[in-house]
């Protein structure tokens, strides 16, 4: 009998032989795929690919430019009229607007004005999920206080209305600078143009955004009222308020009657795509004109790549421009990445003299510029708060970029510089007039590392899934060595409920999580406190949370076990494993920065007790690497860290992190959730784990 249960017990299969044999294995697997990770994630910039134009309908470059030196000379007399006009900053506000609106009737525009009110972004629970610019209205305001948006709408010939593009250019109507008369200007010179021309498919909005109160502020309104339903004229909300100050936005107020200027708010089709006109004064840094690009929007959403990749082509190609995007200027001067630049010139050139076809390798001046420009897109993808107004046009799904122009003198060749700016947003808008649907053939999720080069999210993904890859592996390795401890003690047992043991640690985990959710609210009530200062809000904060911590560990956590500490770092392990993979879906920057962060520690703690049963300098070695790597994995401790490493430590005081963490509530930057609910919980869990009794 006991033959024939031999014969019919069947091998595992070998996928299982393999995960025994990987979780037997699992310090080694660790070591070998945290290492892979880090060094796929410095490989990056050698492995980014030159950019391309994945839609062809695009045609960049294929017509000639039909802009003159006749409109650049309008638009560079326009610029100047709207300069004399800040000579009274009192009447600025009102007679800039109106200038702007005569000019865009007579080039032939529709004309409406777009009144709102600036609005508190305060942090608020059940507005975070809302978009950026939901906050509180200030009441009482004067009349002054309001900004007024300028609007003017082409009709294409040959569309049907229902698609449009947008021109953004924000000024300051009550104290515009000549920067900001210029990229007035170069609209200027385009919807001149527009105006005039045969082969428009698709409506062209020219919005000048009152930035009075924020250039991001006046964005979001118009943008927000122009997606929501209007019944009303709003060029008569509250006009009982503003009757005798002759504002323009009050239509039987505006001397400019008769002319097609309209108290309702006027619509265009779906919006294809938004260019956002700055210009910025650089002078002595560059030889020539140069044009930044600036793509981040919240929570690290990007537009379409090929949007970019046009305006980088035309720029270069057509207008002999230098086409930047930011960087982190601290990492140029690092001698570790200049070394590990070396190395890698060196592999790549030893690889081409194995097989000339390997294209492996970088000069290293590309490899730490690009390395500055991937750190800095990270960056900026991670923080989650907006580079530029554009960023509100994501809101809504529509792809947007700021694209600022950097003359060397600005007050010289303003005719050329409003020529050639003037061409390339022509260029774009007869790239993007060409789309018969919206952008979708290139890539949403992306990496730059120089303005014509790219990862792709297939590729910067490995990095994140190497990193994170023990951590389930550790969890199941763990939870069998608990188990066969456990089996090991209750061997006399006759039953044994040693796998229901981890309840236990999961309830200590939900624990500590529902105590993050709570640190997530106590901004809400800490604001509330009158006159207090960040660092006072900051250490209202930590105490709170602290005592909070306390309470809810007293009544609904778990007491220590001797046996525990392994199954609470297993169930810690894959609760945070959950998070990082939750969080890369949703800004996958912010997951890399924090699985660098997180894995390492979730990886090496043990309980500091522990070490008293091994060797001496094992022991040692093993407590400081734990000590450093809690530490280093504090939120506030790693904030003073980079800032103090690339801003310097001088510079460095207690309330920046209160600043730094308003910032992230105020823009609702799925960050601070992911702060607050992922990795302060994993913090404490790794802290209560190196303090266990066992």
């Amino acid at each position: 009998m006991a033959k024939s249960e031999a014969a019919v017990e069947v091998k595992p299969r070998p996928i299982i032989r393999i995960g025994f044999f990987i979780i037997s294995h699992s310090l080694l697997v660790s070591v070998v795929c945290c290492t892979a990770g880090v060094l796929a994630l410095l490989l990056l910039p050698v492995l980014a690919k030159n950019t391309y134009i994945s839609e062809n309908a695009l045609m960049p470059g294929s017509a000639s430019s039909m802009l003159s030196s006749r409109d650049a000379t309008d638009a560079n007399s326009f610029a100047q009229e709207l300069t004399s006009l800040n000579l009274k900053a009192s009447s600025a506000g009102i007679e800039i607007p109106r200038l702007i609106a005569q000019h865009m009737t007579n080039l032939g525009g529709e004309v409406s004005y777009h009144k709102f009110h600036p609005q508190l972004n305060k942090f608020h629970p059940l507005h975070f999920f809302s978009s950026p610019d939901t906050g509180f209205v200030q009441v009482n305001y004067s009349c002054s206080s309001y900004g007024v948006n300028t609007i003017g709408i082409i009709r294409a010939p040959r569309g049907d209305g229902k698609e449009a593009i947008v021109l953004v250019t924000p000024y300051n109507s009550s104290n515009i600078s000549p920067l900001e008369a210029l990229s007035l200007g170069i609209a200027h010179s385009v919807f001149s143009l527009l105006s005039r021309v045969s082969w428009l498919a698709k409506d062209v909005i020219w919005l000048a955004a009152d930035s009075r109160h924020g250039e991001y502020a006046s964005v979001s309104a118009w943008l927000r009222d122009y997606h929501a339903p209007s019944f009303v004229g709003l060029g008569k909300l509250n006009a009982e308020m503003c009757y005798k100050s002759d504002t323009p936005y009050v239509s039987k107020m505006s001397p400019i009657k008769g002319v097609g200027i309209s108290d309702c708010f006027r619509r265009a089709g779906t919006m294809a795509a938004a260019l956002v006109i700055k210009v910025s004064d650089r002078s002595g840094e560059l030889e020539k004109d140069s044009l930044s690009i600036y793509a981040e929007a919240s929570n690290g959403q990007m537009p379409n790549l090929d949007l970019i990749n046009i305006v980088n082509y035309l720029a270069v190609h057509g207008q002999g421009l230098r086409v930047k995007v930011e960087k982190l200027f601290p990492l140029l001067d690092n001698k570790w990445l200049t070394v590990l630049g070396e190395v890698f010139e060196l592999v790549g050139k030893v690889a081409r003299s194995l097989n000339p076809q390997w294209k492996f390798g970088i000069p290293v001046s590309e490899y730490i510029e690009g390395t500055a420009t991937l750190a800095s897109s990270l960056y900026n993808q991670a923080l989650g708060v907006p580079t530029g107004p554009h960023g509100a046009f994501r809101d809504y799904q529509v792809d947007a970029i700021t694209m600022e122009i950097s003359p060397p003198i600005y007050n010289a060749r303003q005719n050329d510089f409003l020529l050639r700016g003037g061409r390339l947003v022509e260029g774009v808008i007869r790239s993007v007039n060409n789309l018969l649907e919206k952008f979708h053939q290139s890539f949403f999720l992306y990496l730059l590392t120089s303005p014509n080069k790219f990862v792709s999210v297939g590729v910067y993904m490995i990095a994140f899934g190497l990193l994170v890859a023990p951590l389930p592996i550790v969890a199941a390795s763990l939870y069998s060595d608990a188990n066969n401890l456990n089996s090991s003690l209750e061997k006399d047992k006759r039953t044994s409920f040693r796998s229901w043991r981890w309840l236990y640690a999961a309830k200590t985990v939900f624990v500590v999580h529902l105590w993050g959710a709570v640190v997530t609210l106590l901004p809400y009530f800490v604001n509330q406190t009158p006159n207090s200062s960040p660092t006072t809000s900051l250490l209202i904060w930590a105490l709170v949370s602290a005592f909070s911590l306390l309470a809810l560990h007293l009544f609904l956590g778990s007491q220590p076990q001797g046996s525990e500490w392994a199954l609470m770092k297993s169930v810690t392990v894959s609760t945070t494993f959950i998070g990082l993979c939750v969080m890369s879906v949703i800004n996958f920057a912010t997951a890399e920065i924090g699985a660098l962060l997180i894995v390492p520690m979730c990886l090496m703690v043990v309980p500091l007790r522990l070490n008293l049963k091994v060797q001496f300098r094992k022991a040692i070695a093993r407590a400081v690497c734990n000590l450093v790597l809690v530490l280093v994995g504090f939120p506030a401790a790693a904030f003073f860290a980079l800032k103090g490493a690339f801003e310097g430590f001088d510079s460095v005081s207690v309330g920046d992190f209160w600043y730094w963490v308003e910032s992230l509530w105020a823009w609702n930057s799925a960050t601070y959730i992911f702060i607050c609910m992922v990795h302060l919980p994993c913090w404490v869990l790794c802290i209560h784990i190196l303090l266990h009794p066992c």
